[in-house]
């Protein structure tokens, strides 16, 4: 009988950093900046992307230094997955944190990162870059992402 996968077996306190890393199936949207409803705390998804997201790899352009450029960057952490309301339904992260698994198209499944862009999961192509657009415009560019309500 094969062994189980990592994500399968682990939590997220106890995964490598190179397991951790590649939990990330590359769809991108957490690195689309977001609406919340003050009084609701609903997520509002926009197709507004960081300044440092590749919109065709669905990748951060200097990940190692993100939060040096972009000083509100979030740096995942196990805690933060358990808290973060904002996080697909279909993120590894937040997957492995409900004892759920990772679907067909992860590359960790699949065997190949292309997947999640050939499942129509990632923002790969229908993303703006945040740079010359005022946050108050925001709201012009609303969306709903694939797999939201899973």
């Amino acid at each position: 009988m094969a062994a189980k996968p990592f994500w399968q077996t682990k939590t997220l306190d106890e995964m490598t950093a190179a397991e951790w890393e590649s939990l990330c199936d590359g769809c991108g949207r957490c690195c689309l900046n977001k609406l919340e409803d003050w009084d609701t705390g609903e997520i509002a998804w926009t197709s507004i992307a960081c300044r440092l997201l590749d919109g065709h790899t669905c990748r951060c352009r200097d990940y190692d230094n993100r939060q040096a450029t972009v000083p509100d960057c979030i740096g995942l952490t196990p805690a933060q997955v358990e808290t973060i309301t904002w996080l697909p339904p279909t993120c590894g992260y937040r997957l492995v944190r409900e004892g759920r698994d990772l679907y067909w198209w992860h590359h960790l499944v699949s065997g190949d990162p292309e997947t999640v862009h050939q499942a129509g999961v990632s923002v790969r192509g229908r993303t703006r870059s945040e740079e010359g657009v005022d946050v108050e415009d925001f709201e012009d560019f609303l969306v709903e992402w694939p797999g939201e309500e899973v």
